[in-house]
């Protein structure tokens, strides 16, 4: 019991609970606790952008063929395009299966338009220039403004430059590549720092959620929440596991050995909050640095397989829910702009809510206002929005390794074995 509470996770479990009973007990003063989880999140966010650049530059330095990457980097995204369909898909299944909006009968004229005005301004943005505008988004007007604004594609995007022409200069520039490498292990130090705060930052999140939003919001649209657990179970189980299977390792040994970053980004509902753990962790499993430094960050933005499913699980409850009649035309719509849209989801504001307009915005015969429905049961969601990202990108992560031998098997096994044995 001592090493249980000793422990991070331990920590963690326990502040949780506490900021669900004080959420409950004290619903105002929870509200108040409000900073410890952004200050938390964004002592994280700070360091994002510079570990990425460390990592990537010195994977790509050190791997010394660049042909290499370059086949880590387009491997990744065709994986990120199948395995994204397929959870695209699976909630439009889920969606006409289960049926959770038939019979709520909603009239969208009794619907307030106003409160969605900054979702919908913000999806107007979006969609503004379509997909050609978010490739320019990837190139930074500056170098410095990437870091400053904390735009992880654009980081990534900087620091392959920097790791190629590293490589290509050799032993030259060795000098600046160990330095770098230096510099990632100082910036991994800190971060160690910052976790030991973890527990302060899911009591202060999971307070005032449960302040603010209490439990009745979730038993108002439960069989939709519950329906959107399943189906992002059943595929980290079903589809994850198999990916995993043909890796060679176990998907259940993975999550034993990521506990503590899934009970952190369980509580703050945000992946970003352990990204950089998560790609320490992956490196130790034995996969290199110039594949996790590729492959995790560029999967916050494309992989979003939790995300997907949410998408058109989301859009087809709407239509149901305001019995609005959806063609076959209007779903394969829907999937096409869903592939395109889903890639501008991570770093915008209220990106849920807002990627989903973005996407209605294309199917003029679904109400976007029918997005209200969705506002009071947004953060309970959001919890299983943020799990699923984040396991399909550490599972996407060690599938490429695999795929291009990137990964020490033995180093991987050995790993999470004593992970496991551990518990």
């Amino acid at each position: 019991m001592w090493t249980f509470c000793r422990s991070i996770f331990g920590q963690v479990v326990m502040a949780l609970i506490l900021g669900v009973f004080i959420g409950l007990a004290a619903p105002e003063f929870g509200q108040q606790l409000k900073p410890l989880g952004d200050g938390f999140i964004q002592l994280i966010k700070m360091l994002i952008p510079y570990i990425v650049f460390c990592v990537v530059v010195h994977g790509i330095a050190d791997a010394g063929d660049l042909k290499s990457v370059g086949r880590v980097g387009i491997k990744a995204l065709v994986y990120f395009e199948v395995v994204t369909g397929i959870a695209l898909v699976m909630g439009l299944a889920a969606a006409y299966l289960f049926e959770p909006g038939v019979g709520m009968n909603v009239d969208v004229g009794t619907l307030n338009e106003e409160t969605l005005n900054t979702y919908s301004s913000n999806a107007d943005k979006l969609m503004q220039g379509g997909f050609t505008a978010f490739l320019m988004a990837l190139i930074p007007k500056t170098v410095t403004s990437a870091f400053a604004e904390g735009n992880v594609l654009q980081v990534l995007l900087i620091a392959v430059l920097f790791g190629c022409a590293l490589s290509a200069m050799g032993d030259k520039v060795k000098a600046v590549t160990d330095f770098i490498g230096q510099l990632a292990a100082v910036l991994f130090k800190i971060m160690g720092f910052i976790i030991r705060l973890a527990p302060l930052g899911v009591l202060g999140a999971i307070a005032f959620t449960v302040g603010k939003y209490g439990l009745d919001s979730f038993k108002q649209l439960g069989l939709l929440v519950l329906l959107f657990y399943g189906c992002v179970a059943v595929f980290v189980f079903g589809v994850l596991g198999i990916i995993m299977r043909l890796s060679g390792l176990s998907l259940w040994k993975l999550l034993r050995y990521l506990k503590e970053e899934l009970a952190v980004v369980f509580a703050t509902t945000s992946s970003d909050s352990v990204l950089p753990q998560i790609m320490a962790k992956l490196k130790n499993m034995g996969i290199k640095d110039s594949t996790v430094g590729l492959v995790v960050p560029t999967g916050y933005s494309f992989n979003l397989d939790a995300f997907s499913i949410y998408i058109t699980l989301a859009a087809v409850f709407i239509a149901q829910a305001t019995n609005t009649p959806v063609s076959m035309a209007d779903l394969l719509t829907i999937l096409l702009v869903a592939l395109i849209t889903s890639k501008g989801a991570h770093g915008v504001p209220g990106s849920a809510i807002v990627i989903l307009a973005a996407t209605l915005h294309a199917i003029p015969a679904i109400p976007a206002v029918g997005l209200i429905l969705i506002l009071s049961i947004d953060w309970f969601m959001g919890i299983a929005r943020a799990l699923g990202n984040l396991i399909g990108n550490c599972v996407a992560a060690v599938a490429i390794a695999s795929w291009e031998g990137n990964i020490d098997k033995e180093q991987a096994r050995k790993v999470l074995g004593h992970s496991s044995h551990a518990e």
